[in-house]
């Protein structure tokens, strides 16, 4: 087994913290197996190389090896793109064609941004990760193949999972051993040892002398936060080293190429939900009920007030705002509204007399809060129950038309019907 060092310097991988050194150390040990590997880190700080580890150590390092960046093929053909297709499967598809996973037989598949697959493909994946056997687009015909697949992320798979935007199951057969790549900011011994090589580097290409750094410019490099990380710090050296005339660079001609605001101090993080964590289905059904909820109580208020009062001038005011409230301005629902109030017995007064002509009791007005607080007292259990009851009921116990109906997407339906025993 070669040593870490004699590893670096096979792949040119440059630095000496414990946590890269860890990383590598661990590429190293579960090479010679087939054990599928997941690849972490934010963007830029050269994932791809773990993955070229793996292969080169492994027994398949005589086969292909084949890197796809899941993000930069287009939804519709990743299927064609992996998988392959047979002739005819869709528009364009002249001729029968070989996927990734039927080339690379034997070999190592590297698949970058495996978080940006769509959920159909991960469907897909997941067949291959558990028994090897994949459909081509357009065929019925189960093939075989034996590739070992490394994938990388730069997103955080656990929130793509409680968004659903990634399977669960597939993230766990991704990561039987998970590589975590760190960031520049946390490699600061390492960032001048980088910038030189960049610089050594450009200098030989552009036939130039090399750049060299000030202690000050030194101090300015390492305390930066690199957002970019080692793509970024790879960007900053190529335009130092063509643009400056002076090959000594100070901290100020630097500062100049650094964008002001990335210090390498703790970052603000932002703990406020953004509207769009609010879109489930769920939290927007209670929103609709609870405003259901408040509108009627406002009504029942106004019908108290007016029962023991009979003062209808005010209340009737109040009444057309909070008419014009629920049902905006169009005058067709509101002309709606106040007939079904018209018709109603417990708001209907009559029109001879600005005064309730027989008082109520007091032992009435007690029973008639006692019938508001009970039914104001429902819970949004009760409220959600009844509504998906009697949309089945409308419907017939087809649940398709009757998650349309609700709002609701059907797997969410069928989850409150086994949680509701319906």
């Amino acid at each position: 087994m070669e040593s870490i060092q004699a590893i670096k310097q096979r792949f040119g991988i440059i630095g000496n913290t414990p946590t890269l050194n860890r990383a590598i150390e661990k590429a190293i040990q579960v090479a010679p197996t087939d054990i599928s590997v997941l690849v972490t880190g934010e963007s830029g700080v050269g994932k791809e190389s773990i993955p070229k580890i793996i292969h080169q150590l492994s027994h398949r390092k005589h086969n292909k090896y084949i890197a796809v960046n899941c993000g930069a093929i287009p939804e519709g053909t990743i299927d064609s793109e992996l998988f392959g297709h047979e002739k005819g499967a869709f528009t364009g598809a002249t001729q029968t064609r070989e996927g990734y996973f039927e080339v690379a037989d034997g070999g190592t598949i590297f698949l970058d941004e495996v978080g940006e697959l769509p959920l159909t493909t991960q469907v897909r994946l997941l067949r291959v990760l558990e028994n090897g056997e994949f459909l081509k687009v357009g065929s019925s015909k189960v093939q075989k193949t034996n590739v070992r697949i490394v994938a990388a992320t730069n997103v955080n798979m656990f929130e793509a999972i409680e968004k659903e935007k990634f399977r669960e199951d597939l993230y766990y057969r991704l990561s039987t051993v998970d590589i975590n790549l760190p960031p520049l900011r946390e490699r600061q011994d390492d960032i001048h040892l980088l910038f030189r090589k960049f610089a050594s580097d450009f200098a030989l290409k552009y036939k130039m002398p090399t750049v060299k750094l000030t202690d000050s410019a030194v101090q300015v490099l390492t305390k930066h936060r690199w957002n970019g990380n080692i793509r970024q710090l790879r960007n900053i050296a190529e335009q130092v080293s063509v643009l400056e005339q002076n090959r000594t660079i100070s901290a100020e001609t630097l500062n100049g190429y650094l964008p002001a605001s990335a210090t390498n101090l703790p970052a603000v993080i932002k703990t406020s939900k953004s509207k769009s964590d609010f879109s489930s289905e769920r939290e927007i059904l209670y929103k609709v009920l609870f405003d259901m909820k408040s509108d009627l109580s406002d009504l029942k208020k106004l019908t108290m007030e007016l029962m023991k009062n009979g003062n209808t001038k005010d209340v009737e005011k109040k009444n057309e705002s909070l008419i014009q409230k629920i049902y905006g301005d169009d005058d067709d629902d509101i002309h709606d509204f106040e007939e079904s109030v018209t018709n109603t017995e417990l708001l209907s007064i009559p029109e001879h007399t600005s005064k309730i002509e027989e008082p109520i009791s007091t032992q009435d007005k007690y029973h008639f809060a006692e019938e508001i607080e009970e039914e104001e007292t429902l819970s949004i259990h009760d409220k959600e129950l009844e509504l998906i009851k009697k949309s089945l009921e409308r419907h017939s116990g087809k649940r398709k038309l009757a998650a349309a109906e609700l709002g609701i997407s059907e797997r969410t339906l069928y989850r409150k019907i086994k949680q509701y025993d319906l």
